[in-house]
């Protein structure tokens, strides 16, 4: 006897084929999918206006061109994160820094340095293509990094309003907050500037290394105490901070490492980059803590 399937079940079937067949469409594309390609598919997706004139959001070795075989997100691409990717068979590095030990990566002072050539003959050996995602992922709403890094740090409840940047927690001791700080990156090389007995709820977060305007425009803050950031010359935030504690001041500072600060954002843009790209392994690959200390 032949089955006769209902209205509502014969809808799903038929529903349910359609994405089968447009996602077997999309994994058959992208198997001819280059790196410019997916570069264009992140431009639709940021929300904010891309600016094409000014932004070092460009191709920084290899050929745009290239066929994507697998897509590697990181902070910095670093030879062990060359290698990592080639060992992933993903030959398409978006790294949120430079790759050539400059913001520009401008190379023509160091067209005949040998570890500028040396990884740049690893990179075109092994037909890998390097891509900065640096700007508009700051730009996009909401920024990017900032969400992979209060994910990581577990800090969504303490969010004050609707920003990423401003945190109130209930009061606890600079010490006592440090140390939680170091629990969650163990692998960090954690500086603080401030009395350790110091208590606060008020909390800053400023990634990366946004320059002493931005780090000093959050601790004059009246509800903000501590400035957390990546990195920071010593003789501006970290002095400021020194002589606003030694006033008896209620102001912190501390330096968590440029790589540590921001590294979870680039791990959620590999979550986001999947997505709107289907059938390419995405990988996010992290970066070794570059510091270490005597013992």
């Amino acid at each position: 006897m032949k089955r006769i399937l209902s209205l509502p079940l014969l809808l799903l079937v038929m529903v349910m084929g359609i994405i089968s067949a447009r996602a077997s469409e999309l994994v058959k594309n992208n198997d001819s999918l280059t790196c410019r390609d997916v570069v264009e598919q992140i431009k639709q997706h940021v929300t904010c206006p891309w600016n094409d004139g000014e932004t070092v959001d460009t191709f920084k070795a290899g050929n745009p061109d290239e066929k994507v075989t697998g897509i590697v997100t990181t902070m910095f691409a670093t030879m062990d994160v060359l290698r990592e990717a080639v060992k992933k068979n993903c030959n398409f590095i978006i790294a949120h820094e430079p790759l050539f030990y400059n913001h520009l990566d401008e190379t023509d002072f160091q067209k005949d340095d040998p570890v500028y050539l040396e990884k740049l003959k690893y990179i075109n050996e092994h037909h890998l293509v390097v891509w900065r995602f640096h700007d508009h992922w700051h730009r996009t709403n909401p920024d990017g990094i900032y969400v992979g890094m209060v994910r990581k740090l577990g800090w969504a409840k303490y969010r004050k309003g609707d920003s990423y940047i401003v945190f109130e927690f209930p009061e606890t001791t600079l010490n006592d907050f440090a140390a939680q700080l170091k629990q969650k990156f163990p692998q960090g090389v954690i500086r603080v500037v401030g009395n350790p007995e110091m208590r606060f709820t008020g909390v800053g977060l400023a990634v990366g290394a946004p320059g002493p305007a931005r780090q000093r425009q959050l601790l004059d803050r009246d509800d903000v105490q501590v400035v957390i950031s990546g990195e920071a010359q010593e003789w501006e935030t970290p002095e400021y901070a020194l002589d606003a504690t030694q006033q008896g001041r209620n102001k912190a500072f501390i330096m968590m490492g440029h790589v540590i600060s921001e590294q979870s954002g680039m791990e959620y843009c590999a979550e986001w980059l999947s997505d709107f790209i289907m059938g390419l392994p995405i990988k996010f690959v992290p970066n070794k803590q570059p510091y270490w200390t005597p013992q």
